[in-house]
């Protein structure tokens, strides 16, 4: 039976009772705690824990590994000379000791491919050195300081940009036809490419330097300039980085077609794979393997770098990551 009424709870209402757990069993500390992930958490880590995951990155780490040990130590690839050309052995098959036969002056093709590998990857390593260095420098001036300065630098990038670089150093070259060595071809390459990298540079730069903590940075006294260099800078590098790994194929192939034109690295004096490609095209018909060989090399090693800035794009991309 329902309870009476009375005066006494006359217009309560019922009360739920609530289970309260003694304080000794559920400390505070343990409930109020913060839980801290394990792993350190930064751009470059999670680039790289996403980078290791996916086997593109191991077959372009293989194919680059490879190239450089090659480009280094090539005596341990061949003992032959790759100057060592004999008229008898021209056009020859493969025979023991040389597995892809003799090119049409004698040559070992396989010997100048190992040595010619040298000689490409050292011309792109200094190309990209310097696109990087000169494009990160003017993108970083022109994005953070602005204003008249900002359009100097852009309207000096525009006119660089607007220059094929290619055909700028088939005119330097060609104007430097008594100096042509791996460091003018790259100064005639790098000097004319940076503007892509300039631009990047200056775009990421706009982002990054609104932020918080580069507000923060500023207000506690940090002068401009140092604040670009340890705040700003830092954190706009990632798309420059992934620019000039895929950049670095573009320059070995641009090196190469310099020479296939004649106004590269003298035959006579550096062994490249454009001079060699250039020098086979002239018996294509009869005997191709010369002239296939070091054009299967350096399209092995521009697939490897392509691959490589692909994988390091998507990697250093919160974005992309998420998506995968």
């Amino acid at each position: 039976m329902p309870e009476p009424k009375t005066p006494a709870n006359r217009g309560t209402r019922p009360v739920a009772e609530h289970f309260v757990a003694p304080v000794d069993e559920t400390p505070v500390a343990a409930v109020d705690a913060v839980r801290i992930a394990e792993k350190k958490s930064t751009l470059w880590l999670d680039a790289w824990r996403d980078m290791r995951r996916r086997p593109m990155f191991w077959i372009s780490a293989a194919i680059l590994l490879v190239v450089a040990l090659v480009a280094l130590f090539p005596g341990l690839f061949t003992q032959v000379d790759p100057r060592a050309c004999g008229l008898q052995n021209s056009n020859g098959a493969p025979t023991s000791g040389h597995p892809l036969g003799f090119n049409k002056q004698g040559c070992d093709v396989y010997s100048r491919i190992v040595y010619g590998t040298g000689t490409s990857v050292s011309v792109g390593l200094m190309v990209i050195a310097l696109t990087f260095v000169v494009g990160t420098i003017m993108g970083a001036l022109a994005g953070f300081f602005g204003g008249a300065l900002d359009s100097l630098l852009s309207r000096i990038g525009d006119i660089f940009f607007s220059i094929p670089y290619i055909l700028a150093a088939v005119v330097v070259m060609s104007v430097l036809a008594n100096h042509r060595n791996p460091l003018v071809i790259a100064l005639a390459i790098g000097g004319f490419s940076w503007p892509i990298t300039a631009r990047i540079v200056r775009s990421e730069i706009l982002r990054v330097k609104n932020a918080d903590f580069v507000m923060a940075a500023e207000s506690l006294g940090l002068s401009r300039i140092r604040t670009l260099i340890k705040h700003v800078l830092p954190n706009a590098i990632a798309p420059a980085i992934v620019v000039t790994t895929i950049s670095l194929s573009s320059a070995i192939v641009a090196e190469s077609v310099l020479s296939f034109l004649g106004v590269g690295l003298p035959s006579g004096q550096f062994i490249s794979w454009g001079n060699d490609i250039s020098a086979a095209q002239l018996s294509l018909r009869t005997d191709p393997m010369p002239l296939i060989y070091p054009s299967l090399a350096l399209t092995i090693t521009v697939l490897g770098f392509i691959l490589l800035g692909e994988v390091v794009r998507d990697a250093l991309d919160p974005k992309a990551r998420a998506r995968r």
